[in-house]
């Protein structure tokens, strides 16, 4: 049983009991957020890893955390626990994102149109580069950018659909 200190506030008392779990599954722990009032509570966790995350490893996250959460009676009241994937729109902003999501298809929004498309080649320090569908290599400063996000690569998807 944990001994929770007042010090402890209530995402990092989560974050102790979901981080066991996260890692028997090989997840990590992206994010926990709180949300609502002392009636009712949203607790949130985004978990992910390279490859991605299947929908039966989240029910197991979300069923020993809910079970952990409730012997330890972490929320007062009534909560409901979510746990997800960060899907598209979670932006690319630290090593760890750019290697989680190494080859994949990023969208760079930048402060001037137009957004660049391109293959994740990695972050290296504070800059990182992207491979359009041309094959050009463009290379960018982190802080530079309004963005950095996760996209579809379309026009493989339909070339992959012509060639079939």
């Amino acid at each position: 049983m944990f001994l929770w200190g007042n010090e402890m506030s209530l995402e990092d008392q989560v974050q102790a009991l979901a981080t066991p779990i996260a890692e028997e599954l090989s997840m990590e722990i992206l994010k926990i957020v709180m949300d609502g009032g002392s009636r009712s509570r949203l607790v949130k966790v985004i978990v992910d890893r390279r490859g991605g995350v299947l929908s039966d490893e989240l029910v197991r996250m979300s069923r020993g955390l809910g079970l952990q959460m409730d012997v330890e009676d972490v929320v007062v009241g009534k909560y409901q626990l979510e746990v997800t994937t960060p899907g598209f729109e979670w932006p690319l902003q630290t090593q760890a994102d750019f290697d989680r999501y190494l080859g994949d298809w990023l969208k760079v929004v930048q402060e001037n149109p137009p957004s660049i498309e391109g293959e994740n080649l990695g972050l290296n320090g504070d800059s990182f580069s992207i491979r359009d569908d041309k094959g050009k290599v463009h290379h960018f400063i982190i802080h530079d950018v309004v963005k950095v996000i996760r996209t579809i690569n379309w026009k493989a998807i339909s070339k992959a659909q012509k060639s079939k």
